[in-house]
């Protein structure tokens, strides 16, 4: 793990933190068995700070009249992460060191995932290791149009495929695809190369071919805008998982890629007894679309 990337990480997180830029994480957790997967439903007060900015007043997560990375705030800026992506803090972060790899110009998010996406990711990964996500689209969990990625460290209770990892052979070749037993929903997972210590460069060429192969294999096609269906990326110690969206949220929850990383974050504790009561998977189905 790069200790001088994790110590940027760190101390850009207490100088905004004392500046009051960024929004201190707060969370209750609780864990739940569904058909032997084991999945943790957060209650995370920033979501409730999150959904309080979005006004009415401007610079709302959802105005989409505000970009907050174009530029970032200076106080939550990393640094950056090749020539095309800045690393920049997540203002309501779901866990500590969650990290956003966003472009510097603006593109639209639901944009296809290109090798300079996963080239940003890769570099993070072969250093650190950790889980990298994309919401695309606003029924995908996004809550900005500007492209960008992000990041959470390998950490227990943060999201991540390892709770997958019982219904996922471990011998296949690269870009091998496959589906989880556990999931009846659309879905598939591809085998890369890719996670701590990986050479940077095969790891976004692995990534890279594998979010075209799992497209192809899901039918996922840009529009004539050139923006693909909603769609969830989720890439974790050699596996990529990828989820078309139909619809944000399922039993009143909002869903996102961490959702399907086995960590649902709800706003509030009614959230979380709405899950208990129809399980983990079937709020993830009721998001995806039928087999």
């Amino acid at each position: 793990m790069d200790i001088d990337f994790l110590q940027a990480v760190d101390q850009s997180r207490d100088t905004a933190l004392a500046a009051g830029a960024l929004v201190p994480n707060r969370s209750e957790c609780v864990t739940m068995d569904d058909h032997g997967l084991q999945f943790s439903v957060c209650w995370v007060a920033v979501l409730s700070d999150k959904d309080a900015s979005k006004p009415v007043m401007p610079g709302g997560p959802r105005d989409p009249n505000f970009n907050p990375f174009l530029p970032p705030d200076p106080l939550l800026t990393v640094g950056k992460a090749g020539e095309h992506h800045n690393v920049v803090l997540n203002k309501f972060p779901v866990c500590d060191r969650h990290l956003v790899v966003a472009r510097t110009t603006f593109e639209e998010q639901r944009l296809p995932l290109d090798l300079k996406d996963f080239r940003a990711l890769a570099g993070i990964f072969s250093q650190c290791g950790g889980f990298g996500f994309y919401n695309g689209g606003a029924e995908a969990g996004a809550s900005q149009r500007h492209k960008h990625v992000q990041w959470t460290p390998h950490a227990p209770g943060n999201p991540g495929l390892a709770y997958l990892a019982k219904g996922l052979p471990q011998g296949l070749p690269e870009h091998a695809t496959i589906c989880h037993p556990a999931f009846g929903f659309r879905h598939v997972f591809v085998r890369t190369v890719s996670g701590l210590d990986v050479d940077s460069e095969q790891s976004a060429q692995s990534l890279y071919q594998a979010f075209q192969l799992a497209c192809r294999t899901l039918h996922l096609e840009p529009d004539e805008q050139g923006l693909l269906p909603p769609c969830n990326m989720l890439t974790d110690d050699g596996w990529m998982l990828l989820v078309p969206r139909r619809r944000e949220h399922a039993y009143e929850v909002s869903v996102n890629a961490p959702s399907y990383g086995g960590v649902l974050y709800v706003r509030g504790p009614d959230q979380i007894d709405a899950i208990r009561k129809v399980g983990p998977l079937a709020v993830l189905a009721e998001a995806a679309f039928p087999e």
